[in-house]
Formats: structure tokens, sequence, C-alpha cells
């Protein structure tokens, strides 16, 4: 009952700002709350709204009981009560409420409310706000993502690898005659391979391990897709190489086998965006590393995939950068699939991330950042536009 009229509470005020067409969005608490995470939010509603209607705001809350008004050179706030609940309505000077860039549309009993995405307060919590409900929350629905993506990537995988690379013996002898070819992105960070134990999370159909294990490493495959492990192992045996596969998610590797274990942890090209909580993600690596040890990623840039979209010498913004929504999308492979298959098809869940996030989360972890590479795009109608980078990370 107590959750009811807290909503009811937040749609009357949302009615009330949308009729005089004041720009609002919920904030703190509340706006945590309207996302699903379980937070305490017995005794207020925080709103805030754009600073140069605030006085008019002020008015339309007049048959509220008053408590009091504050101003400071920066920001403006009023309190007013509503039975159980002290409502704090809040505005900062010279800022546009609908140019926040995590600021999202959530829709509740067929009302649309607007509200700060709890990724703001988990990746630049300026208020330290306690994020251990938010981590709670997002542990909770990673799950049911992982689910939902493990289960698009064990569905014909199998059979759009041999389309892609032909049987596994083909392959195999490509990588042998130049195993550094297929690592020539970043394999100046890997250097020297030679009797490093390496871990590749999400190392899908094996081929990058192949090459490390051929350079002298000894190389585990983490993935959840059964498909690429069949692929992977039979590459592994026709390219003369011992390398491990584990099935598994990465948020589930156990500790007492893997914490502390390898010199290099390698992520690369499409993979964060299966995590939909990237300081979970790091501090997953971070234990896995032993000391000493060095991450790295080599990723897809975000204004690649987030923002830019191109045809030949034709480039247009059409995302939103900062946009922390998740997206359903085709699984990778799909392209790789007859098209009378394709349809049927399960989608995957993903989150891309902003650089500040990926940074942000890395640093959180303790990691110690060495290298940040962004790397151009090597088409000719796409100069001068960032298509990939290359972070480098030590465990101390």
């Amino acid at each position: 009952m107590k959750d009811k009229n807290y909503l009811e509470l937040i749609k009357e005020i949302t009615v009330r700002l949308v009729e005089e067409k004041i720009p609002y969005h919920f904030i703190d608490s509340t706006s945590l709350w309207l996302q699903g995470v379980e937070v305490d939010h017995s005794e207020s509603v925080f709103v805030q709204v754009q600073w140069d209607l605030f006085d008019n705001c002020y008015q339309i809350f007049q048959d509220f009981e008053q408590i009091g008004r504050e101003r400071n050179e920066r920001s403006a706030l009023f309190k007013v009560k509503s039975a159980d609940y002290t409502i704090l309505v809040h505005c900062d000077f010279n800022t546009t409420i609908k140019t926040d860039p995590y600021r999202i549309e959530i829709m509740k009993e067929n009302q649309l409310f607007y509200c700060i995405s709890l990724y703001k307060y988990l990746y630049f919590n300026s208020k330290k706000i306690n994020t251990l409900e938010i981590e709670a929350y997002l542990s909770k629905e990673q799950a049911l993502v992982t689910e939902q993506n493990e289960a698009a990537w064990n569905q014909n995988n199998y059979a759009a690898l041999l389309n892609r690379y032909g049987a596994p013996e083909e392959i195999a002898n490509k990588i042998i005659e130049n195993p550094k070819w297929r690592l020539h992105s970043f394999y100046k960070y890997l250097d020297p391979l030679a009797n490093k134990k390496v871990l590749h999370l999400l190392g899908s159909n094996g081929i990058k391990g192949v090459a490390m294990s051929l350079l002298g490493a000894d190389v585990t495959v983490v993935d959840f897709s059964k498909e690429n492990e069949m692929f992977a192992l039979e590459l592994s045996e026709a390219a003369g190489t011992n390398l491990s596969y584990v099935v598994s998610d990465v948020l589930s590797l156990p500790n007492e086998q893997f914490h502390d274990q390898f010199d290099i942890v390698l992520m690369e090209l499409g993979v964060l965006h299966y995590f939909i909580n990237l300081n979970e993600l790091m501090q997953k690596i971070y234990q896995l590393l032993r000391k000493n040890g060095r991450f790295v990623l080599h990723e897809f840039h975000p204004i690649s995939t987030k923002l830019i979209t191109s045809t030949g010498k034709k480039h247009k913004v059409t995302g939103n950068y900062f946009d922390p929504s998740i997206e359903k999308n085709h699984v990778a492979f799909t392209k790789h699939m007859p098209e009378d298959e394709k349809a049927n098809l399960q989608h995957v869940l993903q989150r891309k991330w902003t650089l500040g996030e990926i940074i942000t989360s890395a640093g959180n972890s303790q990691l110690v950042i060495e290298t940040l590479e962004e790397e151009p795009n090597h088409k000719i109608s796409d100069i001068g536009l960032p298509k990939t980078f290359t972070l480098v990370a030590k465990k101390l």
C-alpha cells in the first residue's frame, strides 16, 4: 500500500508539471525507485525542474502544506508536505533540464515519467548516494540478460562459423602461417607471450586463443557458447595447441580456481556490451589477475557504436552518445546465416558504454590505467573517425 501511495503521488506531481509545460525529472531515491532499485523512499519525493520556470512550479504546489524555501547563488529548493511524504522540488540555475545526458523515460502503469538514470549515480555520483542497492539491482538484471544472451549464442552458431571460416583445419593452417597477424591491433601490449598465463574472456571461436598459444602462451578461453567451444577445440587440435576452454559466463567463474592466476586478461571487439554493470566486471578482472598482471581491452570505439553511422563518404550523427538504455539487437553471427534462418534467431540484449564510463569503472576497481590508445578507422572514407581503442591497465 505504501508503494501504491508513493506512485500515486509521483503521478500527481507529474501531471501537474506536464499540464504547466514545466520540464522535470525525478532524481535521487525517487528516480532509483522508479527504475526498480530497492531503496528507502519512505519519507521523500525528489524532483528537479527547469530553473527559469521554478517560480511557476512553486505556484502549482500552493495547495500543499508549505514547509520552506531555500536559495543560493547556484540553486533553489522548496519543500511541501503531502500526507506521509515531503516533496523536495529543486532547480540548478542556468541548467537546461532536457539536455541532461542521463535523462531517461520510464513507463509505469501507463504513465510516462522522466528520471535520471541509475548509471549516473553509479559512475558519476557527486552526491555520494549509496550505490549498494544499485549494484544489487544490476546483479539480478545481469543474470536475466546473460540468460537471454547465452541462449542466443547457442543457436546455430557452429554453422555460422563454418560459413564464415570454413572447416577448423582450413583456418588453423592460416593462423599457423602468421599468428601475430591475428593479434596485430593490440599485440604490442601482449608481447612477449611466451610462458605467460592468459585468460581470454568471451573469447568466442578460439581464433585469438589459438594464435596466442602458438606464440607460447598458456591460454584459457571463457565463453558461454557451447558451439563456440566446439569450434575452438577442433581448431586448437588442428593447430596442435593445448587450448583450455571454459563454458561459463564471466561473472560466475569460481574464485578458488581462477582468482590471482593470470598474467594477462584479454577482452576484445564487441564484448563489453554484454555487461550492464562495468563496476562488477572490472572488480572480477582485478581478482583474476596476478600481482603486476595486465588487463588488455581492445574494443570498438563508442563514437562508432553509439553515435555515428556511415555509408561511403556520408556520415550521420544518428545516435545519443550518452544513451544508457539496454538495446535488443541481432546476434553477431546473424550475417553469416542463410536468409531463411535469420528470422528465427533469438536477439541479444546489449548496453553500449561511453569511454568515460569504461575508464571510470576500471579506475574504481583499483586497476592502474597505463594506456588508452584511440585507433583511427583505416577506410579512406572514414579517415578522422575513431574505430577502436585499446585500454591497458595493471594490477599493482
